[in-house]
């Protein structure tokens, strides 16, 4: 077992911030859900991405190919999770339903699934206008981890996401596009668009992009230690209206002005992909309490 050294009190950090945002996304690629709190589980936060719409094939498909998916809005309960979408009538998830084994491919893996039955499969068809599509739900016996590449000593398992266990951002990164959106004559967008899982609050604009590592303190307290390892490259999807579905150009065309990356060979990225150190089984909470030291490469 990897032996990790005691983190610096809280007080000592070289920033401190708030969690203002915590978003869990059931389905992959469909809206997600702004919570109060949430269970860190291994592979992130409880029920994030832990389902997934596929085609005939099996492969994964997302809002890149079929945007309209922005349309379908979960709401997380106890024992379920029900999705609407226009036109549609609820269609109800058991936390514990499946019907049976199937395989899958998301991005370069393939591994074991379970499918939602043909309810959900006729659901998802017939909103999106394409026939054939499965739901399937994440097997808790596969194996899918994030790439070693950026995890170094590591072993960050994950489920249906596209890489890593959790998505950072900030507050400030957002209102700095909002401001050069505005400058351009543009409508400001939510962070909805960038699918983070947490949300910072109380840092200046980028600063998640310097973070070596973060230590939130929770209410019961248990200490949770978070580390970013990749930027978050952006597909399309940023230019997805979640309320309306229609696909424009100008927020990645705006974020391309100044966020290409030379980390990922110029690739445009906003916020940070991040790995769980410590703390699995915690609760984090909007509100808690963040420290961090800056990261010196």
């Amino acid at each position: 077992m990897a032996r990790f050294a005691a983190p610096p009190p809280m007080s000592a950090a070289d920033l401190h911030a708030t969690l203002s945002a915590l978003y869990v996304h059931p389905v992959k690629s469909c809206a997600g859900v702004a919570v109060r709190e949430a269970l860190l589980m291994d592979t992130g936060l409880d029920l994030d991405r832990a389902w997934m719409v596929v085609d005939a094939a099996g492969r994964f498909v997302t809002q890149r190919e079929l945007p309209r998916m922005a349309l379908v809005r979960p709401r997380i309960r106890t024992q379920d999770v029900v999705l609407r979408a226009p036109g549609m009538l609820a269609l109800h998830l058991g936390v514990d339903q499946v019907e049976s084994p199937t395989r899958v491919q998301v991005w370069g893996d393939e591994l074991a699934a379970w499918d939602m039955g043909d309810v959900a499969a006729q659901w998802f068809s017939d909103f999106l206008g394409r026939p054939g599509l499965r739901l399937v739900r994440f097997d808790p016996e596969a194996t899918r981890l994030a790439s070693p590449r950026w995890t170094g000593e590591l072993r960050a398992p994950i489920e249906f996401v596209d890489g890593f266990p959790l998505l950072l951002a900030s507050r400030a990164s957002l209102d700095e596009l909002n401001a050069r959106l505005g400058a351009a004559g543009h409508a400001a967008v939510g962070m909805e668009r960038f699918r983070p899982n947490l949300v910072l609050d109380g840092v200046a604009a980028q600063d998640e992009d310097r973070l070596a590592e973060l230590r939130i303190t929770t209410a019961e307290g248990q200490l949770v230690v978070l580390r970013p390892v990749k930027p978050c490259a952006r597909c399309p999807i940023p230019n997805v209206d979640p309320v309306s579905a229609e696909v424009g150009p100008e927020v990645l065309a705006t974020l391309s002005a100044y966020r290409a990356n030379p980390v990922l060979d110029g690739a445009v990225t906003f916020g940070m992909n991040c790995v769980i150190v410590q703390g699995a089984g915690a609760t984090l909470r909007v509100g808690d309490a963040v420290a961090a030291e800056w990261r010196f490469d």
